[in-house]
């Protein structure tokens, strides 16, 4: 398996892993929204064989420090549950790291993201229409800058309400 940059040439793949990964083009279309409005920052496709298998994507955030948001995560249903939705994640946490960006964001199953470091106890400070128990946030620096807050995703998430 091959992970890297995502370029033009694979957009086409990526709808179809995503919408096939959700069984809906609803997360697809997300992408494509967040790529077009300029707030797609890392995004990442896992490679197999030539074939697009995974992708995932980090977004811009409007938060009190440097954020990005975690979604979506998707892999082929042939091969989900064979560690490639983790590589990607990982590689992209990896990222935005040497990046400098100083935390990440998601909703999600805490029970899979707290293996990569998310803490849902960290995120309660924080004020978003996301808040929640599946409120996650991964502190990517030695510590967050700030623990309160507002943070809002891009507004193409809006479209997912």
């Amino acid at each position: 398996m091959n992970i890297r940059d995502e370029n033009s040439h694979d957009w086409t793949a990526v709808y179809q892993v995503v919408t096939s990964a959700f069984g809906q083009s609803a997360e697809a279309k997300l992408v494509g929204e967040l790529r077009d409005a300029g707030d797609s920052v890392i995004s990442l496709v896992a490679e197999e064989d030539g074939q697009v298998v995974g992708h995932v994507l980090l977004s811009r955030m409007d938060a009190p420090f440097p954020a990005l948001a975690l979604a979506p995560v998707s892999v082929t249903p042939r091969r989900q549950r064979s560690g490639i939705g983790s590589a990607l994640i990982k590689s992209a946490v990896d990222r935005a790291r040497s990046e400098g960006w100083a935390a990440i964001f998601v909703l999600g199953d805490p029970n899979y993201y707290a293996r990569f470091g998310f803490d849902r106890a960290a995120a309660t400070g924080f004020t978003s229409v996301y808040a929640g128990q599946h409120f996650m946030v991964l502190n990517l620096a030695a510590s967050l800058p700030a623990t309160t807050g507002e943070v809002h995703h891009a507004p193409a998430f809006g479209a997912l309400d």
